[in-house]
């Protein structure tokens, strides 16, 4: 994303910030950064009626800019699209002040943000959208007879950009049955999907993951055949990595990332990171049970002793419309980075992120175990109820 001038006011923290998004992750960004009552400026179509002095009408759709305060967003991962509802804010010739309005923001297309209160989570969001050198230029097929999904693992996200389903027949005796063709057929479609879906002039690793021996039999039919659609498949082999899954469901690209093979060779994305993180967790939490708590309470109450070693939030709970709830969990992440703690923000729409949520959306791994934080779970538990 592209970040073409910014004006903040340090005192306050109110200011504006003009972008223009250049590739689909970057509405990702954008999305995380715009809350309900914050002002967007861009340019958009509305549907005017002009009335002659003969009494006949006549609708047009004319550009214009408008300024809105939004009220509510909303964002289409697979459609890259992202719409934002609110009132108009500035005088307009076509619009009259507090009328609805609907803003769609798309690549290329430039916009000004203005926001009362510039947090750290925005400003490290801006940063983190504008550093192209940070983006995972990460692919991954996950697999199994009959089932394939081929996904882009960005640094925020995880994107399905294909699912193969194919009915594939029981394998019977005999040198060519129903199954060892459809198991052809289903190898191809998974070839094209990659070629269809892949830019090789961008992704530098593509892990193919299956259980047993279903991906050494997809990438021997794609690098063995002589077809021209596989070409380009045989010409970037070396940039494919084989590694086990256990089924090819797209969750098992977080498993792929957690396998510490695979997690050293990709040591420099964010994406293996957190699940190397997320691993680290569950398996504190089952030999230190006391060294590893989920919970607002639990981390809230760990940080207040500077005992947080790593913090990982979802970056779900920095958009909620409560101004104190965000700035509850924003406050906690800077205290955590002041005294030498590890945070990590994960993506909502990223694997690790989803099971992050299960867990309320907020774990931590302490540097001291604190058992004590037991029974603040227990008492947090009985005053919900």
């Amino acid at each position: 994303m592209k970040l073409l001038n910014k004006y903040i006011d340090y005192k306050n923290g109110n200011g504006r910030m003009t972008f223009i998004p250049e590739e689909g992750e970057d509405l990702w960004h954008v999305y995380n950064l715009i809350a309900a009552g914050d002002v967007v400026r861009c340019t958009t179509l509305r549907k005017v009626v002009t009335e002659s002095s003969t009494g006949s009408t006549n609708a047009q759709r004319v550009k214009t800019n408008l300024t809105i305060e939004v009220e509510s967003i909303s964002y289409d991962v697979e459609a890259m699209s992202l719409a934002l509802k609110g009132r108009n804010v500035e005088e307009n010739q076509y619009v009259k002040m507090g009328a609805y309005h609907t803003l769609s923001l798309e690549l290329q297309r430039k916009f000004t943000l203005t926001k009362e209160n510039w947090d750290a989570i925005a400003l490290e969001r801006v940063e983190e959208a504008c550093d192209s050198g940070k983006t995972a230029d990460l692919a991954a097929v996950v697999l199994q007879e009959g089932l394939a999904h081929v996904c882009l693992v960005r640094q925020s996200m995880t994107i399905t950009k294909a699912k193969i389903e194919l009915p594939i027949p029981r394998k019977r005796r005999g040198s060519c049955t129903n199954h060892d063709k459809a198991m052809l057929r289903f190898f191809d479609t998974v070839g094209n999907a990659m070629i269809r879906h892949l830019d090789f002039s961008v992704v530098k690793c593509v892990l193919v993951a299956s259980p047993g021996f279903v991906k050494d039999k997809l990438m021997e039919h794609v690098l063995s055949t002589e077809r021209s659609e596989f070409k380009t498949l045989q010409e970037n082999k070396s940039i494919f990595v084989f590694c086990h899954s256990s089924s090819g469901h797209k969750h098992a690209v977080s498993e792929v990332l957690s396998d510490p093979n695979i997690t050293a060779r990709l040591s420099d994305t964010k994406a293996a990171g957190e699940v190397r993180a997320l691993g680290e967790f569950y398996t504190m939490l089952k030999n230190e049970p006391a060294r590893a708590f989920y919970g607002p309470a639990q981390c809230l109450a760990a940080s207040e002793q500077e005992a947080i070693d790593t913090l990982m939030v979802t970056d779900s709970l920095f958009r909620s419309t409560d101004l104190a709830e965000r700035k509850k969990y924003v406050q906690l992440v800077e205290d955590v980075k002041g005294y030498g703690g590890t945070v990590h923000i994960f993506s909502s729409l990223h694997t690790s992120g989803e099971k992050l949520a299960l867990l309320t959306g907020v774990a931590a791994l302490l540097r001291f175990p604190m058992p004590e934080l037991e029974d603040l779970a227990v008492d947090s538990d009985s005053d919900s109820d």
